[in-house]
């Protein structure tokens, strides 16, 4: 998962709330059955695949992974295998050898600290090495069914792009979703936002004669599509 960008995002006027639901409700009609594409079997394995995603694309982890839960899928297993081992399975990702560390630590912090299992804490998470707010809220929504916004690059994108939630940092971002998303579709939007960004609303040229929920969008300089080569 890539970090939000640092430029200043560009001024965009906020949507108005009957526009947020607008917007929201389109992007659920397209795909209303969401999922995170991360691959894992259980709550340790998304914290580790969420970890490893820093600065990477959620393909390259799903290889990754592949590997390393075959042996290692448990906390203990993977504190068996050992920092060097870890590496071992991960060198094709962003920032392997610091992620390797942090795996280990922090699988050793669940067997000291939460007997082997992952905490459905906030506080508890962002004191696990490697894991910040975004991680955490990752996990809270994907594992434990909480309503959390996890403000990567592409939703930070899209939250001053479209006028969703202008903000000039991921927490302003953030907060401006939480309290503008309806509550009964704030959970389901952290993956249709994500998943709007990476695939649609890009961030070099948005695709936006392909946008199901463009009639609600206030980016001013909306593309069309491009013309069929002769």
């Amino acid at each position: 998962m890539p970090p939000p960008s640092k430029r200043a995002p560009k001024k965009t006027k906020p949507m108005s709330r009957t526009e947020v639901r607008g917007f929201i409700e389109a992007l659920a009609t397209h795909n209303p059955a969401p999922e995170t594409e991360l691959s894992f079997g259980d709550p340790f394995q998304l914290l580790v695949a969420v970890v490893l995603s820093a600065q990477a694309t959620d393909i390259s982890v799903n290889r990754a992974t592949e590997t390393l839960f075959k042996v290692a899928p448990t906390p203990k297993t993977m504190i068996a295998l050992g920092v060097d081992g870890v590496a071992s399975h991960i060198r094709s990702i962003g920032l392997w050898q610091t992620k390797a560390r942090n795996v280990v630590a922090l699988s050793q912090e669940l067997e000291d600290k939460h007997n082997g299992t992952v905490p459905a804490d906030r506080t508890a998470l962002e004191a696990l090495p490697g894991v910040g707010r975004k991680t955490a809220n990752v996990v809270l929504n994907v594992a434990f069914g909480e309503s959390t916004m996890a403000v990567d690059t592409h939703i930070f994108r899209l939250g001053n792009r479209t006028g969703l939630a202008p903000g000039k940092t991921p927490r302003d971002v953030e907060d401006g979703l939480l309290n503008r998303i309806p509550p009964e579709r704030l959970r389901d939007s952290h993956h249709w936002l994500i998943l709007h960004g990476r695939y649609i609303c890009k961030a070099r040229r948005p695709e936006c004669w392909r946008c199901v929920a463009t009639e609600w969008c206030h980016y001013g300089d909306k593309q069309e599509a491009p013309m069929a080569a002769s």
